[in-house]
């Protein structure tokens, strides 16, 4: 099979399009044939450095949507021809920039016939660190008030359409031009992080989502009631609990998990047309590292997609 692979750590140049062995399922998993992936920071991020993975060789990617090619010993969820979508386990299960890549059962979901496998391959990481998030992790009810920031990036735009969902008045953080965008997805207020301060304002919130990290993070907490809750997605949170706890208010750092049931209720979200994915740009699996190159620019809009069939 041909991967987007790299040997060595660095910008977009390592990665190569490479002949590598067809993976095949162990028990519990199942080979897809890969017809789309999603990019996410953590791949850029993981390209560059040695965060949660071993030095190269590699192959990254987590999101996936494809089509069952063969099951592993013990598998009864899903059969050969079943479309499933899904996210690989985070961090070590990275493979999805390739023709076919192995995963648990339980990683994936079956694909929602109402979209393309394009659509499909956008939502799983995002999605599942929005749900996990908002609803697993804040609870998240109606009547509630959150501040998402950097809300039309890939987390975010799911993340204020599962905040709607659930009947929250939901707040986005994004430059100006992107408002009009925030606004058709249900935000009912915009704040231009260019030329306004989120924390100059009376406002307070049950709940805030915080995909920046560092002073942004410790800077959320005083626009949080006594209560609230900031669920931030970057590490390094520790400085930011101790300003928590002195505004009696819980700060937590989410790792997102793989998750089976997660997939489902994202599934059934879009099957309701609830919650819909924005590509902004599509990329064959041999030009991957040009998506890699518009990433890290910081300034995309929604989600980029490799497309493999």
């Amino acid at each position: 099979m041909l991967a987007l692979h790299q040997t060595v750590l660095g910008g977009p140049e390592v990665l190569h399009l490479t002949e590598l062995p067809r993976p095949t399922p162990g028990i519990g998993e199942i080979l897809v044939a890969v017809h789309a992936a999603g990019f996410n920071p953590t791949d850029f991020m993981h390209r560059a450095l040695s965060l949660f993975l071993p030095p190269p060789p590699l192959t990254l990617g987590w999101d996936v949507s494809g089509t069952v090619v063969e099951t592993g010993h013990g598998v009864t969820l899903f059969k050969p021809g079943d479309e499933v979508f899904g996210m690989l386990p985070y961090p070590h299960g990275a493979g999805s920039h390739a023709e076919y890549v192995t995963g648990p059962t339980r990683a994936f979901a079956a694909k929602p016939a109402g979209i393309d496998h394009v659509q499909a391959a956008a939502l799983p990481l995002a999605a599942l660190t929005a749900w996990q998030a908002l609803v697993e992790t804040a609870g998240l009810r109606a009547g509630q008030r959150v501040l998402i920031h950097a809300a039309a990036g890939g987390v975010g735009h799911l993340a204020v359409q599962i905040a709607k969902e659930r009947g929250a008045h939901v707040t986005g953080t994004a430059s100006a031009p992107k408002h009009d965008f925030l606004r058709e997805l249900g935000a009912d207020a915009c704040i231009d992080h260019r030329s306004e301060d989120f924390t100059d304002t009376d406002e307070r919130y049950d709940v805030v989502l915080d995909a920046l990290g560092g002073e942004n993070a410790i800077r959320s907490v005083s626009v949080l009631r006594p209560g609230g809750t900031l669920v931030t997605l970057l590490p390094g949170a520790e400085d930011t609990r101790v300003v928590a706890e002195k505004a009696q208010v819980r700060a937590v750092h989410l790792a997102v998990e793989h998750d089976h049931a997660g997939m489902r209720a994202i599934a059934e979200l879009v099957e309701r047309g609830r919650l819909r994915a924005h590509v902004s740009g599509t990329f064959p699996l041999a030009e991957g590292a040009q998506a890699h190159v518009l990433g890290e620019t910081g300034r995309t809009t929604g989600k980029l997609v490799i497309t493999v069939r």
